[in-house]
């Protein structure tokens, strides 16, 4: 027997794996798909680009599985798909890792005075290094997870030609008005020495739940209201999360709506009397109820009740311009007097000489503003969720703080430093300045050195405090124990008498996504891209995408867009895009878009004769030739730090420009990925003005991208081509344990991935992430997870091939005879075949809308329910017989056909075990011919092939089936022992004719011997249950009424409500409809039956045992285990057998009522009952010996 369809020894999903990635390589698979559908119509895809200084995780699994199947799935629709991979190699988290490999911090790099120093260029070296430090294991996982992508030919976001693009980009927003350079308050990562873009700040995780210390503060009121002044000092009450901040104050902020009161009581802490003044919402979060009718005189130090009285109540508007006495007099406020001052600065310095001082560099000018300080101002903002109603301003750490501020023509707090620059309190590393870091003159006429100098040079928190951070490492708990200086600050408060309330709060703070410390907010010079200006544009574009789930375009994302800030671009770092923006000092810029550009802009400097400011130019010394697009012409120049700092350009006035020292948002990086990865517009500019190469048609990434790298495409795409980026995305949600934690090192639940593709092969690991939840659903991994896979569809998939090739190569079945035509194939056939041309319609449709979950599901569900359980078990007996009859050949081309078929609609989700199962097939038939299923075309299906009424049928004789043998594991029943009857009261005549069609169908594999149709209610009592949580929501006060009279429905009324759908009754007056999906409609069990439920199915299982069903249920387990014992003692399917059996009362009475049936089935001679040697077997309580001998 020759054969032509593989067997195998058994399931090996890791041996599968290796033998046809070593096909691929071999034939060179990949390449193909893409070079064999040239001239095809163009599928774009976009790939988000990994960092390769980090390990991948099962995350990129994940990810990288979904686009690999729809990339494969477009290919095999006969469309091209280009896939380049790419690696990200600037920002923070390579700079951060460099420095804790070098054991520095950002202080360290380009400080001569450091004993770590380290120069710029010799830090970038080794982050250009480090960078691409895992790129190995990343390639091991892309080719062992079967994922086609060009890793050899991948955009490199440092590469040269790739920055010259992002030149371009910012060069085109830059004479759009959109780039410009602001002095605003801004998000501050004094860990990482940078500030950070509003996106950056909304990663998920950045929020994060914090214990602070927090006050609230007593403000002396200078000019208060005589009601204030019966009963001690008056104080104006503000609550602070951040006490550091509050040396900065310069206001304080009411809402002039909101109602306050003025409130006599006692400092608990130091039993001052004191008239405070307070919101009316929240009198009650700081004083109980009980105090306002406590004797004022009778309070006694330590009194758990405070007393107090209520003796006035005023709108915020009324306390408008009431002066307070400043709470830490360190500094005295100040502002730069010069052309950019605002109008009331300059105002003011003009009517006060006398406080107006030049720092000590001789060229600025500052005024001393106290006067204009401390006061109450309005604001719209303030609410009554928590504090006191009155809100501490510092305008110099907060933006919101900053405009109310200045609209009031209140001024800031600054300090002055060395260069006459003015700076916040705190600097870029966290800490107060130090004195010897301010301007003398600015110390003369503003600062208490005393009290400012007991606390300068200290930490406003430890995580930013050396202390905690030894050698780049930063000891969190060590931190979270220690006092920090907002403990420090209150303490001194309290024995001021300057704070009324310290007390342990949490609230939501923002952290750095990378160094995963507390963020500031801080005045910082900022290049910015106003994408305010187009935020209408792309919130109108954004509702052209198709987001996978809607729900994050609408809400995550389109609530992003509609709250748009302006773009933070620039980083203060050394390892990224330098921005290509040169100035003189007055101020004077070019924006520099291309090498063509710079290289005659140095030109230029170069030939300014004396007054140039470049001895030669770089790249031309450096044998640089502008228009030479080879990869030789651009690796001789390189476009980073230090580089381009030194190159000085000469301006139209002949003065020198210096580059902006800043780097770019390492996100314009990689959302310039579609155009800087074929350097657009210097080449292949037509794949992009012929919209060849973009937008995409798919991408896909994790949620965490939604405000990353989904954001800067489509905003880098609104604003210079005025288009999508990407026209479908799925957003993937978080990987967690299988208890759903988040995975950490820490926690020690990482899962590798690597260890699950050895253990189980990628194909199991790719299927169970793709379908065990919908992919923006946040995926508890659990590794029986991938098991069950593995054992159950794969190994389900395995056995049903395993079973036709071995028939087929006994009957020497390839596909070679001609077709069966359909309508000769015995109905199974046809069904199996409907099924599964309804299954090629049915993937289809889902991969169309992007949810390879559903599309997944419907191809195990057919698997497993439909083929295997269903058709190859229910015709096992027509692959036996000895002829190759006309219903024989339809069975081996009926199974054939969805075997292939199924191979290829699985190969996009498991490309591994569907290239073997589909060349297993191919080879021995001839049919299709290629090299590979990924070269084949997706299936497509055929109407002519769909019945869907015998669908439907079929699926009814499925679920009754399912619901029979459910209540026979009830009672413990098998199924080889068969019962008398199940009844079934069918709700109409169509449900009726549909169980019809498939009785006997029915019987036989339930094992019973009638099917009877009940009619009437008489005979099956059914109770209606009323579904609560979904009823409440719908009849509300209704509902009890509602569920009482479903209770006491009649059974005819039920009967009606199953088959109507609905049913009508009035309840207090009120008419009322209830669905009958509101509600669960369950029989009740009578005695000597069994009832199931399900949906508008009932079906009663009769499960009294005769002794002629006994004697039935014995031979069939007879049959069971001689069949076994053929296969145990190497007999071939069709060897003939005699058979002898112990003598036992029950095994009589089986084999005298079913002898012909036991021989018939088992392929039997003879079987008679003696004393024998043969294999002991267990039937239930009986222990018997079979012999069996071929015959």
């Amino acid at each position: 027997m020759t054969k032509k369809f593989a067997e195998h020894s058994g399931l090996d999903l890791t041996k599968v794996n290796n033998e046809i990635l070593e096909m691929w390589n071999k034939n060179d698979i990949f390449h193909k798909s893409i070079d064999e559908r040239e001239g095809c119509p163009q599928f774009v895809f976009f790939e988000g680009p990994p960092s390769a200084n980090g390990h991948p995780g099962i995350h990129h699994v994940l990810a990288r599985s979904i686009k690999d199947t729809f990339n494969r799935y477009k290919t095999m629709k006969g469309m091209q798909v280009h896939r380049k991979a790419g690696w990200d190699t600037h920002g923070l988290p390579v700079e951060l890792g460099v420095e804790k490999e070098l054991g520095i911090t950002k202080a360290d790099i380009d400080n001569k005075e450091s004993s770590k120093y380290i120069s710029v260029e010799d830090y970038n070296h080794k982050c250009r290094e480090n960078v691409m430090k895992f790129t190995a294991e990343w390639r091991k996982l892309t080719e062992e997870m079967g994922y086609f992508v060009d890793l050899d030919h991948p955009y490199i976001t440092y590469e040269n030609k790739y920055i010259e693009t992002l030149w371009w980009l910012l060069k085109q927003l830059y004479s759009k008005d959109l780039l410009y350079k602001g002095y605003t308050i801004q998000p501050y990562s004094p860990g990482a020495g940078t500030g950070l873009s509003s996106h950056e700040l909304n990663q998920p995780g950045c929020y994060r739940d914090v214990k602070d210390t927090t006050c609230t503060a007593l403000f002396e009121v200078l000019d208060p209201k005589e009601e204030w002044t019966k009963w001690g000092k008056p104080y104006f009450m503000a609550w602070t999360t951040t006490p550091w901040t509050l040396p900065s104050n310069t206001a304080l902020c009411v809402g002039p709506s909101i109602k306050y009161l003025a409130v006599q009581t006692y400092n608990a802490y130091n039993d001052e009397q004191m008239t405070v003044i307070i919101a009316e919402p929240l009198l009650h979060s700081y004083f109980k109820a009980e105090g306002s009718e406590a004797p004022m005189d009778d309070y006694k130090h330590g009194d758990k009740v405070v007393p107090y009285r209520v003796v006035g109540e005023y709108m915020g508007t009324e306390l408008e311009g009431l002066h307070y006495k400043q709470l830490m007099p360190w500094v005295k406020p100040t502002a730069k007097v010069d052309k950019n001052s605002p109008a009331f600065v300059a105002e003011y310095a003009s009517a006060h000489p006398e406080k107006v001082f030049v720092a000590e560099n001789g060229k600025d000018s500052f005024v001393e503003m106290e006067d204009n300080a401390f006061r109450i101002i309005l604001g719209d903002y303030v609410t009554t969720e928590d504090g006191t109603g009155i809100v501490h301003i510092a305008p110099t750490f907060g933006a919101d703080d900053a405009k109310v501020a200045k609209d009031a023509r209140i001024p800031s707090l600054f300090l002055i430093n060395k260069k006459g620059e003015t700076r916040p309190m705190v600097d870029l590393q966290g800490k107060y300045y130090t004195l010897d870091e301010l301007d003398a003159n600015f110390v003369k006429d503003c600062v208490d050195e005393g009290k400012y100098g007991h606390h300068a040079g200290d930490f406003v928190k430890n995580a930013y405090a050396p202390e905690f951070n030894v050698d780049g490492k930063y000891d969190e708990k060590a931190a979270a124990k220690a006092e920090d200086l907002n403990i420090v600050l209150c303490m001194e408060m309290k024995q001021e008498g300057s704070v009324f309330k310290i007390e342990k709060h949490v609230h939501n703070y923002p952290h750095c996504w990378r160094t995963d410390k507390p963020i500031l907010y801080y005045p910082l010079d900022s290049w910015f891209i106003r994408s305010t200006a187009k935020k209408e544009r792309m919130a109108e574009l954004n509702k052209t995408i198709n987001w996978q789930p809607e729900s994050t375009g609408t809400g995550r994302f389109g609530n992003w867009l509609e709250n748009l800030n302006d773009w933070n671009l620039s980083r203060s770092r050394f390892w990224g895009t330098p921005l290509p923006i040169w100035r003189d000092e007055d101020g004077e810029e070019i924006c520099i878009g291309s090498l063509q550009e710079l290289y005659d802009e140095i030109e230029k400097s170069v030939a300014a004769g004396e007054a140039g400011y470049m001895k030669s130019n770089p790249l031309k010394d450096k044998g640089f030739v502008p228009g030479d697009y080879s990869k030789d012409n651009y690796d001789k120049v390189d476009l980073h730090r230090p580089y381009v700092d030194n190159i000085v350009l000469v301006s139209p006035t002949g003065k020198a420009m210096k580059r902006e020292a800043d780097l770019i948002d390492v996100w314009f990086d990689s959302g310039s990925m579609p155009y800087a990865q074929i350097h657009y517009p210097f080449e292949n500019k037509e794949l992009i003005d012929k919209r060849l190469a973009f937008p995409a048609d798919f991408i896909n990434e994790g949620v965490d991208q939604t405000r990353g790298w989904f954001f800067t495409l489509h905003a880098i795409a609104t604003m210079v081509f005025d288009s999508v980026a990407f026209k479908n995305v799925i957003s993937t949600g978080l990987v967690l344990d299988a208890k759903g934690d988040k995975m950490s090192k820490h926690k020690g639940n990482v899962v590798n991935p690597f260890t699950m593709i050895d253990k189980y092969g990628a194909d199991p690991v790719r299927f169970y992430m793709m379908t065990n939840s919908e992919p923006w659903d946040n995926l508890k991994f659990d590794e029986k997870g991938v098991d069950e896979v593995r054992r159950k569809f794969f190994g389900t998939l395995y056995n049903t091939y395993s079973f036709f090739s071995l028939y087929a190569n006994v009957d020497d079945f390839d596909y070679s005879q001609p077709e069966v035509p359909l309508n000769e194939r015995p109905e199974i056939d046809r069904w199996i075949l409907s099924a599964l041309h309804s299954l090629i319609k049915g993937v289809d449709k889902e991969l169309g809308n992007y949810d390879p979950t559903r599309a997944g599901r419907l191809i195990d569900n057919f698997v497993n329910d439909d083929l295997s359980n269903w058709y190859v078990r229910l015709n096992r007996k027509r692959f036996w017989g000895k002829e190759m009859s006309k219903d024989k050949l339809s069975a081996y081309q009926t199974l054939y056909t969805c075997l292939e078929t199924v191979a290829k609609l699985l190969a996009p989700f498991a490309p591994f075990y569907s290239d073997q199962l589909y060349l297993d097939l191919t080879k021995a038939t001839g049919r299709g011919g290629e090299q590979s299923v990924h070269l084949a075309k997706y299936p497509e299906a055929d109407e002519s092939f769909i019945d869907s009424d015998l669908e439907i049928r079929m699926g009814m004789a499925q679920k009754i089936t399912s619901m029979v043998l459910a209540l026979r594991r009830k009672v413990n029943i098998k199924v080889r022992q068969p019962l008398q009857a199940i009844m079934i009261p069918a709700v109409d005549d169509e449900q009726k004719n549909h169980i019809e069609a498939v009785k006997d169908l029915i019987k036989n594999e339930v094992n019973v011997k009638e099917l009877r149709f009940v009619e009437g209610s008489g005979v099956l009592v059914k109770k209606v249950k009323c579904n609560f949580r979904t009823m409440g929501k719908k009849f509300g006060k209704l509902m009890k009424g509602i569920a009482a009279a479903m209770g006491n429905l009649s059974q005819e009324e039920i009967s009606q409500l199953q088959t109507t759908g609905s049913y009508e009754l009035e309840v207090e007056g009120q008419k009322a409809v209830v669905e009958a999906t509101d509600v669960e409609i369950i029989s009740e069990d009578i005695p000597g039956w069994l009832v199931s439920n399900e949906g508008n199915l009932t079906v009663a299982l009769d499960v009294e045992l005769t002794d002629e069903l006994l004697n039935e249920g014995m031979a069939r387990e007879l049959i069971n285990r001689i069949q076994n014992i053929r296969k145990e003692i190497g007999l071939e399917i069709t060897d003939r057998i005699n058979v002898t059996l112990s003598p036992d009362s029950k095994v009589e009475a089986a084999l005298a009522g079913f002898a012909d049936y036991i021989k018939a089935q088992v392929l039997a001679d003879n079987v008679c009952i003696a004393d024998n040697d043969g294999i002991a077997a267990e039937i239930e309580d009986l222990n018997i010996n079979i012999k069996v001998a071929k015959a």
